[in-house]
């Protein structure tokens, strides 16, 4: 007997410049434990088909046709029809880097029809500079593709967004009635393109078993519309769903309609759950295949005595298979909870993502806003990868830590990482990747930067951080030569009082020193601010947007974004209201969703009035702009003056660093290449001179004669040999006699080493 045949879904909608990493997590692991497997992002494969001339023609014949009130932004897009069926095709073969020669007619020559989101476009050239001509047509072809959108929007798919579809009915459905309800009215305009989407995929693919993952709310309704159309089309295929959305809204489901779409609901990391479901469907095929055989055309329209007969014989799978984690309805027709005690799977045995049968070269490359971090995450092709599974810290009171995403948290050797990187590199021709932990945790990141320059692997990377002290400068030195180019961390709110309620581990002082670390060594920064935490005064927001200013103006932030505080189910906030002094007023728990919670915060300010100044204040701060107008600025109400000192940043950044004599248990680590050491003369000065080829520049360096072939020797050994660690302490050890080694450590050859790439880590 065969093992099943698997399709991994990705739903409409996530990302248009890249997959979305979870199907390729799993065809990996499944992959590697012989299961057939295929994946298809039928997100980006609905845009594709959509933003063509054949789709777009669509679109305009069904407006057209149709009843719509129609604003007269729309209508002067149907007046331009054919502008926009002539440049649609090309304008995506740009977005997908085929076709790089169209910018200039996109920047210069009115080659693209205009409506509503070209009304406020920014100055280009300031936004850009002069050279940069391809960001700007490619900044303007999004702005399209936004104007086609709010089309769509308006008109035949309200629904529709790039990186959602159907957002609001996942959000707070503490009920299936409004999903239940739209599910069953017959399919719109773009229901029906992604539903021919299916069919070709499946008559393909003739899968046994179609799982999706749903990362977010905007995914759920596509996952279960596609769901609805296996179980018309194919009955006998099961179907199963897993992600971020289950994982944190479904967790206690009691809805049995539900299961009329989806056959079995894993929480938390899906490998185990699937591994034990596969073994537990391949053992029921084998023992039931002439029941399966029997009541497989009956199952959605046959005889009630037929639908029974595979009800009980999938619920036999319930004790086949042990399995893990993983909701079903049973013969009974109710919702059950399985879960076997098994162990997980280790982070190191996942295996390396496996990107085949996505189309990596028809991904879109965008740039919605003029946002230096929002950039990365929208523009580029991108390898994800996590680094460790969980988070190290798990305290912060907000964060949803008591669910096996974040709470378990292991890590997998250096060499392994490495490998997995080379394997992906291999497949995929992409080194760029974004590293997608929850925080990644700076001595993993340590061990595999220095496994990285050891391989020269040369990728290009970035990803999630807390700004904590283990993050030194010399560390952050380390991971830019690595590859990193950009980091992400949460200063959440920039208030010491508020950072210490909520468990954050860091202060402001550190933050900065954090920020202006990875700045000197080139590494752009990203920070997540927040608003509106438990007990947070008037006062409080706006002295955060100070530091925050301030932050900005000492140059060691370049990117952030303002979230307002949302209180979840499962973070130590929403388990424990009355410590935060905040009430929970709702909603009431149905028998679908639940996470977002309401509450109520009776010593704390009106929050929701600071959301537009705060983020038009950030807006400007990261293009330098009005660095140094009042607070009161941003804001059309009266707020009162910050009690920050205006040199708060400035003065964290002077404190005085530990000096090198103090890091002797600390390991040296060299950036460059084995120097070239020749002595001269006792007539002369008796000195040595070791002569550096870098990459940017050669430099000489003179020491007395007797520390040169100590020197020589020393660096020759760290550039040349990664896997021997050799502390200060052992630098130390082999000083020549009758120096002074802490006297070295003040002189000018060690600082100017120090400064081209000498580290202690």
């Amino acid at each position: 007997m065969t093992s099943p045949t698997v399709l991994l879904i990705t739903p409409p909608l996530t990302q248009l410049n890249t997959p979305y990493p979870a199907t390729a997590y799993i065809k990996g692991f499944l992959g590697g434990r012989g299961y057939a497997v295929t994946q298809a992002d039928l997100g980006l494969e609905l845009v594709l088909k959509l933003f063509s001339r054949a789709g777009l023609t669509r679109v305009f014949a069904e407006i057209e046709a149709g009843n719509f009130a129609l604003s007269d932004n729309v209508r002067r897009m149907l007046r331009l029809k054919n502008s926009y069926l002539s440049t649609v095709e090309p304008v995506v073969r740009f977005l997908q880097n085929k076709d790089s020669t169209l910018a200039p007619r996109i920047c210069h020559s009115r080659y693209l029809p205009e409506a509503s989101r070209f009304d406020n476009v920014a100055d280009l050239e300031t936004a850009f500079g002069t050279m940069g001509l391809t960001d700007q047509a490619r900044h303007l072809a999004t702005l399209y593709l936004e104007d086609l959108g709010d089309l769509l929007k308006e008109t035949v798919g309200p629904q529709f967004g790039f990186s959602r579809y159907a957002e609001k009915l996942g959000m707070s459905a503490t009920t299936f009635d409004e999903l239940h309800a739209a599910l069953q009215a017959p399919p719109n305009l773009l229901d029906e393109l992604l539903l021919e989407l299916l069919d070709d995929l499946v008559a393909r693919v003739q899968p046994d078993i179609v799982g999706f993952t749903v990362p977010f709310p905007g995914n759920l309704y596509g996952a279960l519309r596609l769901a609805g159309r296996i179980k018309e089309i194919s009955p006998a295929t099961y179907t199963i769903m897993g992600g971020g959305y289950p994982n944190t809204e479904l967790r206690n489901i009691k809805e049995p309609r539900f299961f009329d779409y989806i056959d079995f609901l894993t929480l938390d990391d899906g490998e185990g759950p699937w591994l034990r479901l596969l073994e537990g469907l391949t053992s029921y095929k084998e023992r039931h295949a002439e029941l399966a055989e029997a009541s497989l055309p009956l199952r959605h329209y046959g005889s009630d005595e037929a639908v029974e007969m595979l009800r009980q014989a999938q619920h036999d799978v319930l004790f086949t298979a042990q399995l893990q984690r993983t909701f079903l309805r049973n013969a009974a027709g109710e919702v059950e909870y399985v879960n076997h005690p098994q162990p997980d799977i280790p982070h190191p045995e996942v295996g390396t993502p496996d990107y085949s049968d996505l189309p990596l070269t028809e991904y879109l490359s965008v740039i919605e806003v003029l946002n230096p971090m929002h950039r990365l995450w929208s523009d580029g092709r991108w390898n994800k990868l996590t680094v460790a599974h969980g988070c190290y810290w798990k305290r912060c009171s907000f964060c949803d830590v008591t669910l096996d995403y974040i709470g378990r948290y292991e890590t997998a050797p250096s060499a392994l990482l490495a490998n997995r990187i080379e394997q992906i590199v291999a497949q995929t021709g992409q080194t760029g990747f974004h590293f997608v932990d929850e925080a990644a945790p700076p001595l993993a990141l340590r061990d595999l930067a220095i496994e990285l320059l050891k391989r020269r692997t040369g990728i290009t990377w970035w990803g999630n951080i807390r700004f904590e002290k283990t993050f030194s400068p010399d560390l952050c030195r380390l991971l830019a030569a690595s590859g990193c180019i950009a980091v992400s961390g949460g200063l959440e709110v920039a208030s010491d009082r508020l950072l210490a309620l909520m468990e954050k581990g860091v202060t402001i002082a550190q933050v900065a020193r954090v920020t202006d670390g990875f700045t000197q060594a080139g590494v752009m920064v990203h920070a997540y601010l927040m608003y509106g935490f438990p007990t947070q005064t008037t006062q409080e927001t706006v002295d955060s947007l100070e530091i925050v200013r301030q932050l900005f103006e000492a140059g060691i932030v370049q990117s952030g974004y303002w979230h307002r505080f949302s209180m979840t189910a499962h973070s130590p906030v929403g388990r424990n209201p009355a410590k935060y002094q905040v009430a929970a007023t709702g909603p009431e728990p149905g028998p679908f969703a639940w996470n977002d919670l309401w509450h109520d915060d009776p010593t704390g300010t009106d929050h929701g009035q600071f959301g537009p100044g705060l983020a038009k204040a950030l807006y400007n701060y990261l293009h330098g702009v009005a660095l140094h107008e009042p607070l009161s600025f941003w804001f059309d109400f009266r707020v009162p003056k910050t009690t920050v000192p205006r040199n708060t940043v400035a003065q964290a950044l002077q404190e005085p660093i530990k000096p090198d004599f103090a890091k002797q248990n600390l390991r040296l680590f060299w950036l460059g290449n084995a120097p070239e050491l020749r002595l001269e003369t006792a007539k002369k000065s008796g000195r040595a001179i070791l002569t550096f080829y870098e990459q940017a520049e050669d430099f000489e360096l003179k020491v007395p004669a007797a520390l040169g072939p100590w020197l020589h020797d020393l660096l020759t050994r760290l550039s040349s040999d990664y896997d021997t660690k050799i502390l200060l302490k052992d630098a130390a050890r082999d000083f020549p006699a009758g120096s002074v080694f802490a006297q070295f450590l003040e002189s000018e050859a060690w600082l100017t080493l120090r400064e081209k790439g000498l580290l202690i880590l």
